[in-house]
């Protein structure tokens, strides 16, 4: 998942990402986009980080400056999310191209908490952009047996 989000953040950023230590006292996150998977592989992808990275990463997708990318930041995220998973998926082999992907959801804001119902296997990588720490995490179940 980590090489994943570097190697989208390169190509549609470009900028690198290098992995971090989880924040010990971060603020809640301002912006989470969420990106589910249906089939053999059954969960949901998320990206949270600071309403600034978020800017961030749209001034840099849209090659223009935060100020100008902000009504684009929802759109960014969603997209950032979809590629990432995108590209878990696609490593995945037969497992991977038998799941499907949803459209992404972007939340905005801080107080809720997100429980996904897979009850599964949780990945979760903090990498840095910018100063800024951007969480991304995986939890997910197999539906299929590994063969």
């Amino acid at each position: 998942m980590s090489l994943g989000a570097q190697e989208v953040f390169e190509m549609m950023i470009g900028t690198s990402l290098t992995s971090c230590a989880p924040p010990e006292q971060a603020p809640p996150p301002a912006f989470t986009a969420l990106v589910g998977l249906a089939g053999p592989i059954c969960g949901l992808f998320s990206i949270r980080c600071s309403s600034r990275a978020a800017s961030l990463i749209a001034a840099r997708m849209l090659h223009t400056s935060p100020e100008e990318a902000e009504p684009h930041t929802a759109d960014a995220m969603g997209e950032v999310c979809n590629m990432v998973i995108g590209h878990f998926k696609a490593k995945l082999g037969k497992i991977g191209e038998g799941s499907m992907l949803s459209v992404p959801t972007v939340v905005e804001g801080s107080d809720y908490k997100l429980r996904p119902l897979a009850k599964g296997i949780v990945l979760e990588a903090f990498l840095q952009f910018s100063e800024e720490s951007l969480c991304f995490r995986l939890e997910y179940k197999l539906t299929v047996a590994v063969t």
